[in-house]
């Protein structure tokens, strides 16, 4: 009998098993399609490389950021080592695994930015859609990863934000609520375990299934309409 290989999941991955694990399925796991880059998802890319290269080498917004200027000055004043687009990944321990994309990671994840100082941690996620429906839960995640690797940290500070609607989402967590947050993380997780061991990825009807979702072979889809 072949061995199970251990799962490996992050915020966006188990957001989206939970929105439909069939749909999961047939993309991350079957890889039966493959995740169109939509016009919003280039620029995304595009703006988060921007605030990128600006807060870590000073680098000039060009034209088409400089209205953000002011956000971004105001996270630069914040004390403390500012670290762009940090990497973290836990292993099934909950302690920092053996690299990003090592065959021990057990979940991970990407801060846009992260600003220690001392006790006290940043974790900023920027935001270039819609602030309609913000999920602090992504925070949440973050500061416990932030937690593991950084033991002299006893606060995070997380802030979602929403740059165009000059929205910010803010959450704080402190590391006495490590078990009890972990316990819930763990706890989503294994609906996830469960169908990677038993091949059953049910599917979930939504409003996806009306021309936004590939896969043909369910029994809910519909094509878009022309």
């Amino acid at each position: 009998m072949s061995e199970v290989k251990p799962i490996s999941w992050s915020f966006s991955s188990l957001k989206a098993y939970q929105t439909c694990p069939r749909q999961f399925y047939s993309y991350k796991v079957a890889k039966q399609y493959v995740q169109e880059e939509t016009e919003a998802i280039r620029y995304g890319k595009i703006l988060h490389e921007a605030f990128e290269l600006y807060i870590r080498d000073g680098k000039p917004l060009g034209i088409d950021f400089t209205k953000f200027k002011p956000v971004l000055d105001a996270l630069k004043n914040i004390p403390g080592e500012k670290l762009c687009e940090f990497e973290m990944a836990l292993n099934s321990e909950l302690k920092p695994a053996s690299g990003f994309l090592g065959k021990d990671v057990f979940c991970r994840g990407i801060a846009d930015l992260l600003i220690v100082n001392g006790a006290v941690a940043y974790v900023v996620d920027y935001k270039s859609g819609k602030a309609k429906y913000p999920d602090k839960n992504q925070l949440e995640l973050m500061a416990l990863m932030v937690f593991a690797y950084f033991p002299e940290v006893q606060t995070v500070k997380g802030m979602l934000l929403f740059v165009h609607h000059d929205v910010t989402v803010k959450g704080e967590y402190k590391r006495t609520q490590e078990k009890e947050l972990w316990a819930k993380w763990l706890n989503n997780v294994e609906s996830l375990k469960t169908s990677h061991l038993t091949g059953t990825w049910p599917a979930n009807s939504s409003g996806l299934c009306r021309g936004w979702c590939s896969v043909e072979w369910c029994e809910h889809y519909q094509p878009k309409r022309k």
